[in-house]
């Protein structure tokens, strides 16, 4: 049996949950597990653009045993009016087989998003990839007020999970609130996922 792991499953375009997933990674590490970082292929309108089977850069494409094996998740996605990217949403379109063993059920999942405007989704963004989540059977850690960045953040940081305020550009960098709370997910499901193995033993 393979060492326990976190996965990180993020889709990014500008970069910015990208790096909200890198320091959430280190959360997870802080806590002694793998931050096993994934993404998805973009979607394309037209037949004949395929994305290649491994990216140029940054994280492998995740595969649906990357899902069914880890001991938790954290999704991550930009905000699209409001919801999901369409590339997240149909790699998780594609989890049905999951979904009818239970392979993911009782398993910690957190999310995280980042967005062009302050007041522009996050919340429902977050939502959004909360529901089939719950389908699932995952047990979601959100970010209580005990963590002080959530009190003091003029960006992003939200009890249901972790934003980011990344700008009409998107070249905004996380200022350090929003990394003290991408830490803290990943340490607080981390810490959870532990939890509960140690509770099946």
């Amino acid at each position: 049996m393979s060492a326990p792991y976190i996965l990180v499953l993020y889709y990014s375009r500008n970069g910015s949950t990208h790096e909200m997933a890198r320091q959430i990674a280190r959360g997870i590490e802080q806590a002694g597990l793998e931050a096993r970082l994934r993404t998805v292929p973009a979607i394309s309108t037209e037949c004949e653009a395929v994305a290649p089977s491994i990216p140029e850069s940054g994280a492998l494409y995740a595969s649906l045993d990357d899902l069914k094996h880890c001991s938790g998740l954290v999704l991550g996605s930009p905000t699209r009016f409001g919801n999901m990217a369409a590339p997240l949403k149909y790699f998780l379109d594609g989890t049905s087989n999951l979904w009818l063993t239970g392979a993911l059920v009782g398993k910690p999942a957190g999310l995280f998003t980042s967005t062009a405007s302050l007041h522009g989704g996050q919340e429902s963004t977050l939502m959004s990839m909360m529901l089939p989540l719950l389908h699932h059977g995952m047990l979601i850690t959100g970010l209580p007020y005990s963590e002080s960045a959530l009190l003091e953040t003029s960006g992003g940081g939200t009890p249901y999970g972790a934003s980011h305020h990344a700008g009409a550009d998107g070249k905004r960098p996380l200022d350090e609130h929003e990394i003290a709370l991408c830490r803290a997910l990943g340490l607080r499901l981390a810490n959870t996922a532990q939890q509960l193995e140690n509770g099946r033993g």
